[in-house]
């Protein structure tokens, strides 16, 4: 079947939860360590669905279905040839009975699943505004890294009319766009409720940060305790292997 195909471009990895695989295109955009931790921060409960939007590889996905036991996870990606890999991994993998690949445009989620449809929403978006010059803005790497598609205005909104009443949003961004961010989660009716700096070094400030935000949520927030990548160069801490070699569920 050519779903299962390998093309003499791409690569599989071997992503350490339950054998599963994931077929990646370096030309593309290959999945980081932020898809790793928001994959583990993500807290989901049995029976929930999920929708990760911007899925790129679909990694997201495959992961949360590997740790979780939500009944159902479906990736959302503009890209054609990206969404078709990452549905290519989910028949790789054998998990087309839990996880959906959409090719479809974060402006349109909530038209294309219908409003209140989701448990969990999920998304790693573009971390880097119109400020921030392109080479090349059809190129599949700007499209990852660049707001050129969706703003994270256009993230917001739609994650808050997917999400069901206290439905929970969970996203990873940089650290210097968090007042943005926050005021823009309110403004749709996401109120953030638990955060969690990560820092590549105990002694370096934080380059990522992650956000669960309640869907009519009251004010209140949690700041976890920082989460700290590397205890020495290119070695990571106990906590981070665990993320990434043990398999454990939320």
């Amino acid at each position: 079947m050519t779903e299962h195909l390998v093309y003499p471009y791409e690569r599989v990895d071997d992503l350490q939860r339950k054998g599963y695989r994931i077929i990646q295109n370096p030309d593309w955009f290959c999945f980081g360590m932020d898809a790793v931790l928001l994959s583990a921060f993500a807290a989901v409960k049995p029976g929930e669905t999920v929708l990760d939007m911007g899925t790129g590889t679909g990694v997201i996905p495959i992961l949360m279905e590997a740790r979780t036991k939500g009944s159902h996870f479906t990736g959302l990606e503009i890209q054609k040839p990206v969404a078709d890999m990452a549905l290519r991994s989910v028949h790789l993998n054998q998990l087309e009975e839990k996880v959906s690949i959409v090719n479809g445009d974060i402006k349109e989620a909530s038209s294309i699943f219908g409003r209140a449809s989701f448990d969990i929403v999920t998304c790693n978006p573009p971390y880097m505004d119109n400020q921030h010059g392109l080479q090349n803005p059809s190129a599949p790497k700007a499209i990852a890294r660049h707001e050129v598609l969706c703003t994270f205005e256009d993230v917001a909104r739609e994650a808050s009319a997917c999400l069901r009443p206290g439905g929970r949003f969970y996203l990873v961004h940089r650290p210097r766009r968090l007042m943005d961010l926050l005021t823009i989660l309110r403004s749709f009716h996401l109120e953030p409720k638990r955060m969690r700096f990560v820092h590549p070094f105990v002694d370096r400030e934080a380059n990522m940060v992650l956000i669960e935000a309640f869907r009519g949520g009251g004010v209140q927030m949690h700041i976890e305790p920082p989460l700290v990548v590397y205890q020495d160069v290119n070695i990571y801490t106990d906590e981070v292997k665990r993320l990434y070699y043990t398999d454990s569920e939320n």
